[in-house]
């Protein structure tokens, strides 16, 4: 294993054993068919052996091109990632800051509920009523939830929509497509299946009603100019075109994972720009959910402050993971920090369970991309999306970003 092109092989082939073990560990694979077929099920000791050799292989060989630089460290961090998934799948698990920086590339920043409190208390003054503020913001949302009727009216509307102001900015392959699927039972609220081939299957999970909010908020993370984009660049651009077969797999619990979250949530905000959200959904969301369009300013600028809660999911899990609270406690803090109700929490912190420390990807993973976009993009629309198009194209990890 001389080359970066046989470590990747070997690298794709390695993970590709490793979701025998753990069939949700790759959540998109476009390589050669043969490759999948002729994996066999190994011990996870010999896999972890493979792992060892393929990080001593990539950090003792000769320089890269200047060209392939970037790609040698995005390996090696991955390759290190998936040694420490197979020993987390033989028991040994991390701590919650520990796993996250071997698993992603990244720590989230230390939290406490202290720092939590004064955003709590301007919305107590922002939800209209009195008494406990998460049974009155629970009451005042019940106005903007979108009718079981009206959801597929409404999320189509929304993914046409991010799908036209993508394209505007991206050129993407004529043959890109997707389909719409309402499931139920699920830890998450919608997914991106990458099927390969410019082809998503996208899920919406309907355990519970959805707010007026998280049908733009979905449609442009799992669609446009999120997930679908995302997987389908990288499989045009780097493993149809380039042969850099380490992008034909996509292990979930892995540094791509911090790119992919981060991209997707950034990416909301590139394709709406606050001002162009407000009128789209004003005139075309809110009537087509049958909600009234002038509450809109006041439910988005308390959208806008619960916004700054948004790390309190990841002081949650790090404290219950790492065994300082029960269970019970973690969704009363999920209730009182997140303000989602009961049922909401209880799900949060199933997710929690099955994904750890997985949870710093969306709101640390955000404020990193957005912070690599602006830097070099400045205030310039136009600039920040083709930033933005770039970091798709040509994928960094966390540290690769700060």
């Amino acid at each position: 294993m001389s080359t970066l092109n046989e470590i990747a092989e070997h690298y794709v082939r390695l993970t590709l054993a490793v979701g025998e073990h753990d069939p949700g560990y790759i959540d998109a694979y476009t390589g050669p068919a043969a490759w999948q077929q002729d994996v066999r099920k190994a011990s996870l000791n010999d896999l972890l052996a493979t792992a060892t050799e393929l990080q001593q292989a990539i950090a003792t060989m000769s320089v890269p091109p200047a060209e392939e630089t970037e790609r040698r460290v995005y390996l090696e961090k991955h390759i290190a990632s998936v040694a420490t998934y197979i020993r987390q799948l033989q028991g040994h698990l991390l701590p919650f800051d520990e796993e996250s920086a071997a698993l992603y590339d990244a720590v989230s920043p230390a939290l406490t509920p202290d720092d939590l409190d004064a955003t709590l208390a301007q919305l107590d003054k922002q939800v209209p009523g009195q008494g406990d503020l998460n049974r009155r913001l629970s009451v005042y949302n019940r106005q903007f939830e979108i009718p079981s009727a009206r959801l597929d009216a409404v999320f189509q509307a929304a993914v046409a929509e991010s799908r036209a102001r993508t394209l505007a900015q991206i050129p993407l392959p004529e043959n890109e497509s997707f389909r719409i699927a309402y499931v139920k039972d699920q830890v998450w609220s919608a997914y991106n299946w990458y099927k390969g081939n410019a082809y998503s299957l996208i899920e919406v999970n309907t355990d519970f009603p959805m707010f007026i909010a998280r049908a733009i908020d979905l449609a442009s993370h799992e669609a446009y100019p999120g997930h679908h984009v995302f997987n389908l660049l990288i499989e045009q651009d780097l493993v149809q075109q380039k042969q850099w077969m380490e992008y034909a797999v996509y292990p979930l619990y892995s540094p791509a994972s911090f790119l992919a979250e981060g991209s997707a949530n950034y990416g909301i905000e590139v394709a709406f720009p606050r001002a162009e959200r407000l009128q789209f959904e004003k005139e075309v969301l809110f009537p087509l959910a049958g909600i009234h369009p002038e509450l809109a300013d006041d439910y988005y600028a308390i959208q806008d402050t619960l916004q700054a809660l948004s790390y309190a999911g990841n002081m949650v899990a790090k404290d219950y993971l790492d065994g300082r609270i029960a269970k019970t406690e973690a969704v009363a803090m999920l209730m009182k920090y997140s303000l989602s109700d009961q049922q909401r929490s209880e799900q949060r912190l199933r997710f929690i369970e099955k994904n750890r420390s997985y949870v710093i990807n969306y709101n640390l993973g955000q404020d990193v991309v957005k912070a690599w976009v602006e830097q070099q993009a400045g205030d310039n629309p136009q600039r920040r999306w083709d930033v933005f198009a770039d970091l798709l194209r040509r994928p960094k990890t966390a540290s690769m970003m700060r």
